[in-house]
């Protein structure tokens, strides 16, 4: 009687035991897709609000680069209206290479002027290599001014 009575209970705990745990893993399926949803919202969620961080930086820092920007462009007018004023001083014969090479540099100018206008226009454009290249370009321009009056011949 004992060991029918032990064995009765030790079944009866193992049939609960089993249909418990068949219910508790539903349940926690059930749960860790909830999570997972929830997890891909918040997810979703954050990559929305960083891509949106990151236009407004970018369009903060593209303000303060047009700022930068013209400001250059303008000194680099400024430069070339001294060159040219200079350039109908002197009467010289070397007035006409003088006058192509200010030509090209001001062509250079309005390049960079134009590069910038087509970018703004452009938001499919990489913010990064547009800044590397137009630095280069300005940079070139730069030295091309600063070895002006160097003939390389």
């Amino acid at each position: 009687m004992k060991k029918t009575l032990y064995t009765l209970a030790l079944t009866t705990l193992m049939v609960g035991t089993v249909l418990t745990s068949c219910q508790n893993t539903t349940k926690k399926e059930e749960a860790a897709q909830d999570n997972v949803e929830e997890a891909r919202d918040n997810l979703n969620d954050a990559k929305e609000e960083l891509s949106d961080a990151r236009k407004l930086a970018t369009e903060e820092e593209w303000n303060s680069f047009k700022a930068s920007t013209n400001a250059t462009i303008a000194e680099n007018e400024m430069k070339i209206k001294e060159m040219k004023v200079r350039m109908k001083k002197t009467g010289t014969s070397i007035n006409e290479n003088y006058a192509q090479r200010i030509d090209i540099l001001e062509q250079k100018n309005n390049d960079i002027k134009a590069k910038i206008e087509r970018y703004k226009n452009d938001t499919s454009s990489d913010w990064e290599s547009f800044k590397k290249e137009y630095n280069r370009d300005v940079d070139e321009l730069g030295e091309a001014f600063r070895n002006f009056t160097v003939d390389n011949k």
